[in-house]
């Protein structure tokens, strides 16, 4: 019998796979930082089970008259939202730094738009305007404006770092003071805040002087007492939080929700305290967590979150480049922030804030946001694994 002949095209390098496969997909296979991706997957799929455990609970309150909703619709829904996510944060991660800065700019400018424009074409509830109505679609601009702010943040700051002559700085707190009057107007304080102490890291990181942190330090605390003054939602929060006093049957129901789940959960399926929360399947949806899954569950995905921001922040500290230090950093405290004032919201720890789990909550907007800032991440923190410290994302073949 003769040989067998090798079938591959002549110069191709290798078997699909394999470390010599130097098509777009398999670059980005072997540059992606695995750890990270794994992560974002498992809170993807901690998300489905616990939008399922919370799923009944809106959509029988939402039913009644001519609408009947089945048990499972807002699992449906998530699952529609996750199907457009992944391709979103996959295609995302292939992106090379030069692409990846363009797109953050042009997101940055037109998510500034859409905010100025949401108080006057925008709606919302409990006195609060902050989405615009699509066809089949309510988008949240504020959600799309974090992972793009942060990575224009990290390039402005790049330059001064680069040269302190430019003004970068300024222009990087213009654009955030632009945005707190948008979010301001909403009105979204926990947005503001959030946004907030995420550029005060990056800039902290970039050099910030610790005089001028101390004064926006006191520009922040006179910003509250501000709103606290000016914004009977807001006011009514702080309220309830701090006295105990007034309708706090929201934070009392969440607690409930706890104390019924106790260690392991009364398990799937089988919470009942979880039927008195407001909003079971986005705001307090870590609550219907605790109930059906456990304390220990709770600690499980809190560790998740952990693991997450702690691996991006140990790439960020191996990396030369001070744009994707300060990105990389920049998207670590988002997801850590944004992930911890929720938790602490449903242990009544903090004022409510109505701010979503990333990964977990059920929403449109804010699923797909999260999906960009995780594949802005991804695509960040790739590295040639045989040139270490040298993000494979700046090369040509990214």
């Amino acid at each position: 019998m003769g040989q067998t002949r090798d079938r591959r095209p002549r110069g191709a390098a290798g078997p699909a796979f394999s470390r010599g496969d130097h098509s777009r997909f398999g670059r980005w296979f072997w540059t992606i930082d695995k750890t990270l991706l794994l992560l974002m997957l498992a809170l993807i799929a901690a998300g489905i089970t616990a939008v399922a455990a919370a799923s009944p609970v809106a959509a029988r309150r939402l039913s009644g008259g001519n609408v009947q909703l089945d048990d499972l619709h807002y699992l449906y829904r998530q699952l529609q939202w996750v199907a457009l996510g992944l391709p979103l944060m996959l295609a995302t991660s292939m992106l090379n730094i030069r692409q990846l800065k363009r797109a953050a700019v042009a997101g940055t400018l037109l998510c500034l738009l859409a905010l100025l424009a949401v108080p006057f074409i925008g709606g919302g509830t409990n006195g609060a305007a902050r989405w615009i109505q699509l066809p089949g679609f309510q988008l949240q601009p504020s959600e799309f404006f974090k992972p793009c702010f942060i990575i224009t943040t990290a390039w402005l700051l790049s330059l001064k770092v680069e040269d302190g002559s430019l003004p970068a700085m300024q222009i990087s707190a213009t654009l955030l003071a632009m945005a707190l009057i948008c979010l301001i107007a909403q009105p979204d304080v926990g947005q503001s805040a959030l946004i907030s102490l995420v550029w005060l890291a990056q800039a902290t990181l970039a050099g910030l002087s610790l005089t001028i942190i101390g004064l926006l330090a006191v520009v922040g605390v006179v910003g509250l007492v501000l709103a606290y003054h000016n914004l009977g939602h807001f006011a009514a929060r702080i309220d309830k939080f701090v006295s105990g006093s007034g309708d706090t049957s929201q934070i009392d129901r969440a607690l409930d929700c706890f104390r019924a789940g106790g260690l392991f959960g009364t398990g799937p399926g089988e919470g009942r305290m979880k039927f008195r929360l407001p909003e079971a399947q986005t705001d307090y949806i870590f609550s219907v967590i605790g109930e059906e899954f456990g304390l220990i569950a709770c600690f499980m995905l809190a560790g998740l979150f952990i693991a997450l921001v702690v691996r991006a922040l140990l790439l960020a500290m191996e990396e030369e480049d001070p744009f994707i230090f300060l990105a990389v950093s920049g998207l670590a405290v988002q997801f850590g922030l944004q992930a911890m004032i929720n938790m602490l919201v449903n242990l009544s720890l903090l004022p409510s804030k109505g701010m979503t789990l990333p990964f977990i909550s059920h929403g449109g907007s804010s699923f797909l946001a999260i999906s960009l800032g995780a594949g802005l991440l991804l695509a960040l923190t790739r590295c040639n694994p045989f040139l270490k410290g040298r993000p494979w994302a700046k090369g040509a073949l990214a």
